[in-house]
């Protein structure tokens, strides 16, 4: 036998069989190339029923078909869409029993934060079609709380930074750590079950739940829709601190308070007793003097209304002493005794004492008293007086 015949596949004699061939074929090209990162555009998606997802990445006239296994999508923030620019990472694959060439990626990074985004505001519009956002369910933070609890790592400054503003500001409140891990993988489980025990335990007043600073997969615990409704449920008014100022996480929407720091959520949770001992103190001072300059005024205006009911009573006193007056000589003027002194006398029956106002009732020889200005005459009728003419 040659040479030449003793190579597989060199001649028909050595040829080899289509399955032989195509391990072959996957084992050389798999081989060749260690994990890398392509990028391209999507042109087309979907997500089979086992839970893989499937696509197309292209550039320019070449297109690559890709694959995210089911057990790899849970570490990716969310699927992509036709149009999207992506980066992704990941092995080729050769399927050798269909001849069929693919890039199975593990991560998906697109532009911008792109896949990050889309699952943020895919929660976030989640959470508002739900109400969790609304602002008419957000609390009141009580003013003087009697225990703050902190959900938080108990190794990290965020912890440190709290404790010591309310130290500083109210000692008199006392500070309950919920421990967690808040980055890394099995955090959102621990954050939810941290947010749970308070709720348990019942003794809190206030809740705050954050970490300080970090990269976008730090924070991410805190973006988990999980950890969100956890927050949303909790049995009281609730803080969220979660990295830097410019950082808003969903826990940030569904608290019924967003701090930008851990030690503004700690200042927020507490007053500053000796401010609000100061300010009640001066509350106290204005109200005492607010009260005296009512007293005084009070005074003033009782005895301004002394003065004129007194003015008042003696005006009425003068004008019934006027009236008074002025009906007695009416009075007077009618009396008898006026007409008396005018000259008249009045004719009265001694008996009865009442006048006699006809010149009948006094017949010849009548008796009768005579009532003049100065005293009464007995007299005795004459008789009548002829009429003159």
């Amino acid at each position: 036998m040659s040479a030449a015949a003793r190579i597989p596949g060199s001649s028909a004699e050595s040829a080899l069989g289509v399955a032989l061939f195509l391990d072959a074929a996957k084992e050389i090209i798999e081989g060749s190339f260690e994990a890398l990162w392509l990028s391209g555009e999507v042109s087309a998606f979907k997500v089979h029923t086992n839970g893989h997802w499937y696509f197309t990445l292209k550039d320019g006239k070449s297109a690559l078909d890709c694959v995210v296994w089911a057990r790899d999508t849970r570490s990716i923030p969310a699927a992509p869409k036709v149009g999207d620019q992506l980066s992704a990472f990941g092995k080729v694959t050769f399927w050798a029993p269909a001849a069929r060439f693919q890039f199975a990626a593990s991560k998906l990074e697109a532009a911008g934060d792109g896949l990050w985004k889309r699952r943020f505001e895919l929660a976030r519009k989640k959470l508002e079609d739900e109400g969790l956002l609304a602002p008419e369910r957000k609390r009141a933070l009580p003013l003087l709380p009697r225990c703050v609890a902190v959900v938080t790592s108990p190794d990290g400054a965020a912890l440190h930074d709290i404790i010591t503003v309310i130290r500083r500001r109210c000692p008199s409140v006392s500070i309950a750590v919920s421990a967690t891990r808040v980055q890394g993988e099995g955090a959102v489980e621990e954050i939810i079950a941290a947010i749970d025990r308070v709720n348990r335990w019942g003794g809190a007043d206030v809740v705050i739940v954050g970490r300080g600073g970090g990269s976008r997969e730090d924070l991410q615990a805190f973006n988990e829709e999980a950890v969100a409704r956890a927050l949303a449920n909790c049995a009281v008014p609730t803080i969220s601190a979660v990295g830097h100022e410019t950082d808003i996480s969903l826990c940030d929407l569904v608290a019924d308070w967003r701090a930008a720091t851990p030690s503004a959520a700690a200042e927020r949770a507490v007053p500053d007793l000796a401010a609000l001992r100061n300010s009640v103190a001066q509350r106290a001072s204005r109200l005492r003097t607010a009260l005296r300059r009512r007293a005084v005024l009070m005074r003033e205006r009782t005895e301004r209304a002394g003065r004129e009911l007194r003015t008042a009573a003696t005006r009425d006193l003068e004008r019934r002493r006027s009236r008074m007056n002025a009906a007695g000589g009416r009075l007077h003027a009618l009396s008898p005794l006026a007409t008396l002194e005018r000259g008249y006398a009045v004719a009265r029956d001694i008996a009865s004492r009442a006048p006699i106002t006809r010149a009948a009732a006094l017949p010849r020889g009548a008796r009768f008293d005579l009532v003049l200005r100065d005293g009464t005459v007995r007299a005795t009728s004459d008789g009548l007086a002829p009429a003159k003419e």
